[in-house]
């Protein structure tokens, strides 16, 4: 399970019991908000997209969208999501747990300048039902960011 191999992860960097696994659904932004107690704006989603053959994630916060216009002016082409059907397949994690720890190797990670306003934030670890409380430089330091963009409107 990506689970599993998230814990690991996080295991190597003395930080496993930090993941936080609930009873209910955390899979989307309104679920994560009432398992954890917090803003929903705080939740850190994962949005995985196609590039050149490749995937690749762009974590922003709970209230944010992507801008159309923004992706394109930033990568060149139009935003496509992958599929569900792909994201595992693509990414290594399933909808509703996809984060940007412990993905298939090749999988460029992207932070949106929308988490930047909260000294924490919320990113799943792998399941539909686990979190992890992260400061931004932590989400710097463990999701292996290739940079900061700012693609997303709404918040």
């Amino acid at each position: 399970m990506a689970i599993d191999k998230v814990k690991a992860y996080f295991r190597e960097h003395g930080m496993e019991e930090r993941i936080q696994e609930f009873d209910v659904s955390s899979a989307t932004v309104e679920l994560a908000a009432k398992a954890l107690h917090c803003e929903p704006e705080r939740i850190a989603k994962t949005l995985s997209f196609m590039m050149e053959n490749e995937a690749m994630l762009i974590v922003a916060a709970g209230d944010a969208k992507i801008d159309n216009p923004k992706y394109k002016a930033k990568f060149s082409k139009k935003a496509k999501m992958l599929s569900m059907d792909e994201v595992e397949t693509l990414v290594g994690h399933a909808v509703g747990g996809v984060c940007p720890f412990a993905v298939n190797e090749g999988v460029k990670v992207y932070l949106d300048v929308s988490l930047k306003r909260f000294d924490t934030v919320f990113p799943a670890c792998g399941s539909s039902n686990s979190a992890i409380e992260l400061t931004i430089s932590e989400l710097e330091e463990y999701s292996g960011y290739a940079e900061w963009v700012d693609v997303c409107k709404g918040y």
